[in-house]
This record gives structure tokens, sequence and C-alpha cells, in this order.
């Protein structure tokens, strides 16, 4: 049976970072397994020795979970390098090793959470699970409706374009915003490029966890009712997430359903469609591609030729036009279309 772990998974458990942080840590070889250099993949099994910058790594015992919410002020970097200056670890400074979920600008102040279960980390993070995190920002000249429309409806930044997000309005200079992304910097890129610029940005909420009346610079222990909804969320979001792909998938068919209504457009004049239908200019051609198409294209062929034999007049036109090719080709072969013979046979029919 193997009993491996990912080496990213084993650096976090021990409470060292994060396993995002531990990827970055073996991409740049500061990592060492069994004296070589890991690369990403490799795993830990018991007995391997793990060397972080020199240091080595042992197996945490199983301590009890610690999940933290920080009101952090301006000035504190959000990183877990405790030779950079004013870091978040020493700034907090608890007994047991923990590390920052996420990050908050330098130049930003409120909620963030801290804890050392790594496990957790990925699951909140993870842009596609969409988890709102709500901001109150402050800019530099007052604000218009048509910024808040302009900031709500998405922004062009860093190559691509901001998801659409709430805004609020809550001052001459003063915004509350929701996002549902994690981009670098990414509120204050976009007042940037709509000519604001940010003076003042506090995070209030993360999911269903708020700041409310926590004093700037001090942390508090989430509540096990907190801790539980935050729980559900992450463990239904993944699947949520899943649905949201298939689901243009189960559309398909209901788009192609049309064709057999598109048919009856094909069948031409005779077909007595009631007037004010169908009026929209050829829906959905390409679909007509589709099996529902084929099929019901098919079909419409079929009635049109029942229609030409069951009508006597348009057996007789059939006779007449096939009449007259054979004497035309005819014609051709003896070279006499004006000849008096053939004036003669043609008078005598």
């Amino acid at each position: 049976m193997d009993n491996s772990i990912s080496l990213n998974k084993f650096i976090s458990d021990t409470g060292y970072c994060s396993r995002r942080e531990a990827d970055n840590l073996i991409n740049a070889g500061r990592v060492l397994l069994n004296d070589r250099v890991a690369v990403p993949g490799n795993r830990y099994k018991p007995g391997d020795t793990v060397e972080v910058d020199g240091s080595l790594m042992t197996a945490a015992k199983k301590d009890k979970r610690v999940y933290l919410a920080l009101n952090k002020p301006v000035g504190i970097t959000t990183t877990t390098e405790l030779h950079i200056k004013d870091n978040i670890i020493s700034f907090v400074n608890y007994p047991k090793r923990i590390f920052p979920i996420g990050r908050l600008d330098k130049d930003s102040e409120g909620l963030i959470f801290l804890t050392n279960d790594g496990d957790i980390i990925n699951k909140i993070l993870r842009a596609a699970n969409n988890h709102e995190k709500e901001y109150i920002v402050r800019v530099n000249k007052p604000i218009s409706p048509a910024f808040v429309q302009q900031m709500s409806q998405g922004v062009p930044i860093l190559d691509t374009v901001t998801l659409p997000c709430k805004v609020q309005m809550m001052g001459r200079q003063t915004f509350r915003i929701i996002l549902t992304q994690g981009l670098n910097r990414q509120i204050r890129r976009m007042c940037e490029y709509l000519g604001y610029a940010v003076v003042g940005l506090q995070r209030v909420r993360i999911m269903n966890i708020r700041l409310d009346k926590l004093p700037l610079g001090k942390w508090r222990y989430l509540s096990e009712a907190e801790m539980s909804v935050l729980m559900e969320n992450i463990a239904g979001s993944n699947k949520e997430h899943n649905e949201k792909r298939s689901a243009p998938a189960r559309k398909k068919p209901v788009v192609q359903s049309q064709a057999p209504v598109h048919t009856k457009k094909e069948q031409g004049p005779k077909d007595k469609a009631p007037a004010g239908k169908h009026t929209s200019p050829n829906p959905s051609s390409k679909d007509r591609k589709s099996p529902f198409g084929r099929s019901a294209e098919k079909g419409g062929k079929g009635k049109t030729t029942h229609k030409d034999h069951k009508g006597p007049s348009r057996k007789g036109a059939a006779n007449n036009k096939s009449t007259k090719n054979e004497n035309n080709k005819n014609q051709d072969r003896s070279g006499e279309k004006g000849s008096f013979k053939n004036y003669r046979s043609k008078g005598r029919r």
C-alpha cells in the first residue's frame, strides 16, 4: 500500500507554509528531498528527509487546527518570509507556526485569515469557486454613476477583462465592491484605468466571515458557527462549479431542436403557414448541420416529391418538358433544326 503524499502537502503539514508557497519553494530549488534538489511532482514517504533552505522538516504532530481572523493594518506585508521587515507572521506572533490564506496589499488594511491547515488554503482561494470578498474603497476624487457602472461591468487590466462584480456608491468618494476574483492589486488597477487613484482600501468580508468590530491590528479565533458555514461553502463550491461547466453541453439539444421548425420555412409557398410566424432571418442556419437538421431536411424533400407525383398538372408539365428535350437532342444530332421536314412533322403534331 502506497502511504506517500505529495511533497508540497508534507511541507504544508509541518506548518512551515501553505501548499502554494511550498510549490514556489520547490520551483525555486530551495527544497532538498533525500539530499537531492526536489522537483514538482515529488512525493514524500515515511523515512525521507526534507530540507527547506537548510532547515530540516519533521512530520508535524496532529495539532489542533487553528483559524484566525486578523484586521491587518497598513504597512504589514503578507508573507511568511521572516527576514522581510514587518511581515505578517512576526506581527501576529502566534505561538504555533501559521500562515496567511491569500494576500492583502501592504498599502491595504482589513480582514485576512491565518491558519496551520494547509488543505483549506486552495479550497478558499480557488478562483473557480467564486467566493465573495467585500471591500470599502476611497478614491482621490468624486465618483459618478458612470464610474460605478464601468467598474461593475468589467475593466481591462493585466491582459484580461475583470469579471462583472457588484459596486455600490457609499459617499462622494467612497464605494463598496464585491469581487469573486483575486487578480494582483485588482481594485487599484481598475480604478487607475478609469482615471482614479485609491487612497484607502479595507477588506471587510471574506465569504461568510465579517470584520465587524475587530480593532485594527488585532486578531481573533473564528467561531465554531463561522467555521461550520465556511466548511459547508467550501465543500459545495467544487460541485457547483462542475455543474456550471457541464451546463452548456446539456443545452445544445435544445438549440438544435429548432431545426424541424426551420424546415417548414424551406418547403416553399405551398405551405400555408400563419402570417407573422418565423419572421427572424435564417435562425441558426449552422444548426441545420446537426442530426436533427439533416433528418428534418430529408423529410422536407420527401414531402415535396410526394406532392409532385400527386398533382396531375405538374406531371403533364414534366412530360412536355421531357418530350421537348428529346426533340432538341434529335435535332442536334441531325443538324436540321430549321429544315422543312422538321417543320412539317411539328405541324402534324
